[in-house]
């Protein structure tokens, strides 16, 4: 189902162009992340899909409709970096409050605000004061209720920043159990996580769609990524450069090497990488087939 459409779309803040006749189709599925440098434009395509704002030029279509169409109510929900429910108010009076704006009936508005809760694993806390609960609990709350009324299009906004470890991998396990029903778009800085998470991933730059990379598809070309415990690595790169198959080897970082080959050496090349590895008693910390996220986008 085709999820969004932007033609040459373009906004403008007085004399700063913030996006810049930016093309786009993206289909529903796995989520997409959104990622560039501060001030790429990533807020303001975000905003623009919300109808919070409107283009200076071009146009864009949310599941074939203007943002911020009364056909569209339901559909889109989004978790702003900073959303906060009210501190005095309980989560379960806050949820119900939005559920009944989603067109619930009293009691389909509790029902609603246990399952949504259930679903960020605070349905424990529904009674709680959102100032009493963890930073990482906030976020949470905050996340379930972008899920009220089961939207189809969830646009996050750094949803794991400043979370620790736990708290963060719970906001990226419900993304994954939930990618099923509701297409995602994730805006954050960190592309580990979003490699893990995402299909495809935009980088925005300067207000333009600079690149776009599909994580389902195979490279075009055959790489390994090997990463390696401190040795001598311009040693080694001389050494796994004789490997059958392998056309050049470039740097990513101190100690990782990412390796091109011909595709039909793919069957043996691994093997013989670890065999050489092992002959000169080197240790590796990771060896991927393919290439990080990181040095698709920037090598």
């Amino acid at each position: 189902m085709n999820l969004l459409r932007c033609s040459a779309l373009s906004k403008r803040y007085g004399n700063k162009l913030a996006l810049d006749k930016v093309d786009l189709t993206l289909e529903t599925g796995s989520p997409i992340a959104l990622v560039g440098p501060n001030g790429a434009g990533k807020t303001t395509l975000m905003s623009l899909l919300l109808g919070f704002i409107k283009p200076s030029s071009g146009d864009i279509k949310v599941f074939g409709k203007q943002p911020g169409s009364t056909a569209l109510l339901g559909k889109v929900a989004a978790l702003p970096q900073d959303a906060a429910l009210d501190p005095d108010f309980s989560l379960a009076t806050q949820l119900a409050l939005y559920a009944r704006l989603h067109g619930f009936s009293n009691k389909a508005a509790a029902r609603e605000v246990q399952r949504v809760l259930a679903l960020v694993g605070l349905a424990d806390a529904a009674n709680a004061l959102p100032k009493a609960l963890s930073h990482g609990m906030s976020k949470r709350a905050a996340i379930a209720q972008a899920l009220i009324g089961n939207p189809k299009l969830v646009l996050l906004d750094e949803p794991t920043a400043g979370l620790d470890p736990v708290n963060a991998r719970h906001v990226r396990d419900l993304v994954t159990e939930l990618a099923g029903d509701i297409t995602f778009i994730i805006s954050s800085h960190n592309l580990e996580e979003l490699e893990k998470l995402c299909g495809k991933v935009l980088y925005l730059d300067h207000g333009k769609l600079s690149q776009a990379v599909d994580l389902t598809k195979p490279d075009s070309q055959a790489y390994l990524t090997l990463q390696m415990q401190p040795c001598d690595m311009t040693a080694l790169q001389t050494q796994l450069q004789k490997l059958p198959g392998v056309e050049a080897i470039q740097p990513s970082g101190k100690h990782t090497l990412v390796l091109r080959y011909q595709p039909e050496h793919a069957g043996q090349l691994d093997i013989q990488l670890l065999q050489l590895l092992q002959q000169q008693q080197l240790a590796y910390r990771m060896l991927l087939k393919g290439r990080t996220l990181e040095d698709q986008l920037f090598s």
